[in-house]
């Protein structure tokens, strides 16, 4: 025994088979170690994990999918059922409060992301089937035959855990194995779904190895996780340059590799509509900036203003919100100091700060919600360096002068998860909105208007990507079933091959009753036979 916790390996709970190193969460409103030490896991344990799920890989894909949904509807029973002990241990390795934001807000929507697999399992949704009856051609969407590798990001302990998260049950949903290599920053909470995993997995009589769970990895093993053709593919979730290491070893061994890692998500606030509602708006945009610390991916990091009077009152508004705001803590000291130093380049780079700001002196990762401002000509001769993203309550104003420097501002935009237009209600912001949405459109995954960005509906229309560099790919979401099972699928065409031959879904009379499209329509199983 090592005297740290297990790792679920090959199909087990078991002790650490090599001495690399140990890992602790830490309180962040102290900055102290909480909770037992966990292992960082060297090459033979990431090998054990790999080989284990590499060997379950052909077994799981044939998998009825029943058995799929009711490891999946098991496992969402299950959390609910440890609902409480689950909130209180991420509420103390988070710093996240237990209500509502854990236990009332993420911890449902987590099931609830498990059970729309369940759902698309079951409806055979995710995998498209389409029938060609004139030229003897059938396509589906199946598994990849090889295990899947997830990795969690720090901000959301339960909904995008790589042991619970979209990414885990999309990629179990079309049934691949699972590596989970969860965050170092809430191993407990880890620890604690993934032994609700486990248990729920063999009680649907699935393979034991089918999912493993890793609390750290030595950076040197990360080639093994996804820069081997034993991989199928990976999910991750995380900063920009983390995200693009192992995107590159990704490349290099051909393994599909889908990544959300950075995002400024611009919004532009309107002449007309600031006229309106500029005080309503300014406290819209400081809440959804400071929303759990500004530690969400779709946080408003950017404001473009026109330089009109109630532009100017707008950033008054909205700068004494900043200038009264309590100090905040975030996830640990690497996420301060990442933004101290964002802070900086963004400063550095023509930036004044107007409000808020400085640095608490007192232990933990407490920070004080800042707003700085720009002018728009600045933004222009330097928008690569201001758009460098502060992950926490950190808020940038660009100040536009008139409509076609507004324009050209969001012309400079590199590839966003969000953009937010606030338009008037009478319709006097419409031709400049208008203009904008077109140059905005191909530079975001989701376009908004009138709301905050802050916040991911999981629903099948949900995008939670964009273009590069907010992703590795702009045709995939991360959240929204079934989009974001297809992700972890190969699509598998047939020629001429006999029904018989052919997987369920794809043959002439399937009294499931699922739906398929046949010769463009969209039909069910039932409904007659294929020539």
């Amino acid at each position: 025994m090592s005297g740290r916790q297990q790792v679920l390996v090959a199909g087990a709970w078991r002790d650490e088979v090599e001495p690399i190193g140990e890992l602790r969460a830490h309180n962040p409103a102290t900055g102290e170690p909480i909770g037992p030490a966990y292992p960082v896991s060297g090459r033979r344990e990431v090998e054990d994990a790999v080989a284990a799920a590499v060997a379950v890989a052909e077994t799981f894909s044939a998998t009825d999918p029943e058995r799929i949904a009711a490891f999946l509807e098991g496992y969402a029973d299950g959390i609910e059922a440890e609902a409480d002990a689950l909130a209180e241990v991420a509420n103390a390795e988070t710093g996240l409060p237990v209500s509502p934001r854990l236990r009332d807000v993420e911890l449902p929507r987590t099931t609830g992301q498990l059970r729309q697999a369940v759902r698309a399992v079951r409806e055979w949704s995710w995998a498209d089937p389409v029938i060609d009856t004139a030229g003897g051609l059938r396509s589906v969407f199946g598994p990849l035959g090889k295990p899947v590798t997830v990795f969690g990001p720090n901000n959301f302990p339960f909904a995008f855990n790589a042991i619970a998260g979209s990414d885990f049950a999309s990629a179990i949903a079309a049934r691949n194995p699972v590596i989970a290599k969860v965050h170092p920053l809430h191993p407990g909470t880890s620890e604690k779904l993934g032994r609700i995993a486990h248990a729920a997995l063999v009680a649907a009589g699935l393979p034991a190895a089918a999912i493993q769970l890793l609390y750290g990895v030595d950076p040197s093993c990360s080639d093994l996780l996804v820069g081997q053709g034993a991989i199928g593919g990976v999910g991750f979730t995380g900063g920009r340059s983390g995200g693009l290491a192992l995107k590159a070893q990704a490349d290099a061994a051909g393994v599909p590799f889908y990544a959300e890692m950075s995002s400024i998500n611009p919004v532009f606030l309107l002449e007309g509509v600031l006229e309106q509602r500029g005080e309503a708006l300014a406290q819209e945009f400081f809440a959804s900036c400071t929303m759990g610390s500004g530690q969400f991916c779709t946080n408003p990091g950017l404001l473009v203003v026109p330089r009109t009077a109630a532009g100017d009152a707008f950033v008054a508004a909205a700068a004494s919100r900043f200038d009264a705001a309590p100090e905040q803590v975030l996830f640990s000291g690497d996420g301060k100091r990442h933004l101290n130093a964002a802070v900086d380049a963004l400063r550095a780079a023509g930036a004044e700060r107007i409000a808020g700001g400085g640095d608490p002196d007192r232990p933990g990762y407490w920070v004080r919600p800042e707003l700085l401002a720009v002018d728009g000509a600045r933004f222009l001769a330097d928008p690569a360096s201001l758009q460098t993203e502060a992950f926490g309550p950190v808020g940038l104003v660009v100040r536009s002068d008139g409509h076609e420097q507004a324009q050209a501002i969001a012309r400079a935009f590199e590839g966003n998860l969000t953009a937010t237009l606030y338009r008037a209600a009478d319709g006097r912001d419409d031709a400049a909105a208008s203009a904008l949405i077109t140059l905005l459109r191909p530079r975001v995954g989701r376009l908004i208007v009138d709301k905050m960005p802050t916040g991911v509906a999981v629903s099948p229309a949900m995008n939670h990507g964009g273009p590069y560099p907010a992703t590795g790919h702009p045709g995939f979401t991360s959240v929204g079933m079934p989009g974001s099972i297809r992700r972890f699928a190969g699509l598998h065409s047939y020629d001429n091959v006999p029904d018989a031959l052919l997987p369920p879904v794809l043959r002439d009379r399937n009294p499931g009753g699922v739906w398929r499209r046949i010769d463009g329509e969209w039909s069910t199983g039932d409904a007659g036979a294929a020539g």
